[in-house]
């Protein structure tokens, strides 16, 4: 009988280091579910949800080339949803759905192949209601100054428009208290891979408990 994989959901605010976390998880020997890309590749390519996009923010947020190759204004869907509550949710509503398809097919992939750990790496995966699935939760945290000055230096937006984005997410503390792990990129990334070497132990024990 195929043994489902451990599945670990992986979360923080914007410029945390999430992704940077995932990375060292992967290189240890995690599989990664990235749920926020999955999402953009929805809205490029799934017509339902094109047109559900359409519908919420108007046919203008895409754009065709000579190529006929699809782009999306992601800036210009922020800016609407990280200041109009009730849009970002029927945003929401619109895309989780198929994303959560589409983890349920990667967790089927990792118990055939045998993998025993399988991350998800989501920015809102409590508020989304998609930690109820997973076992184990990592919340990567940081004081606010530094992921604003780090989502700055990566191009994420003006500092008003990452403010915004910070205020519609939950409170770092409110992710904390729900974490069963959390691991603090304040310091160095030596010191940053030292913390995810030990949650990285503590999960493979528990896999070999189970």
């Amino acid at each position: 009988m195929e043994r489902l994989p451990l599945l670990v959901g992986v979360t923080g605010g914007i410029g945390s280091g999430k992704s940077t976390v995932c990375a060292m998880l992967v290189g240890m020997g995690c599989e990664l579910f990235e749920a926020d890309r999955v999402a953009k590749e929805l809205q490029l390519q799934d017509p339902e949800v094109i047109a559900g996009i359409k519908a919420l923010f108007g046919s203008e947020v895409y754009h065709c080339d000579d190529l006929g190759v699809l782009s999306i204004d992601r800036k210009l869907i922020a800016s609407v949803v990280f200041s109009d509550s009730r849009k970002l949710e029927a945003l929401n509503r619109l895309i989780h759905p198929k994303v959560g398809e589409a983890f349920q097919r990667e967790i089927l992939r990792c118990a055939k192949e045998g993998k025993r750990i399988l991350c998800k790496e989501a920015a809102i995966l409590f508020e989304s209601g998609m930690y109820h699935e997973l076992d184990r939760i990592i919340v990567v945290a940081a004081n606010d100054g530094l992921r604003l000055e780090r989502a700055v230096e990566r191009g994420m937006g003006t500092r008003e428009e990452i403010k915004r984005r910070m205020k519609a997410q939950w409170p770092q503390e409110q992710l904390i208290k729900r974490a069963h792990y959390v691991i603090f990129n304040d310091g160095t990334l030596d010191e940053l891979r030292a913390q995810v070497e030990q949650v990285y132990q503590s999960l493979e024990s528990l896999v070999a408990s189970l």
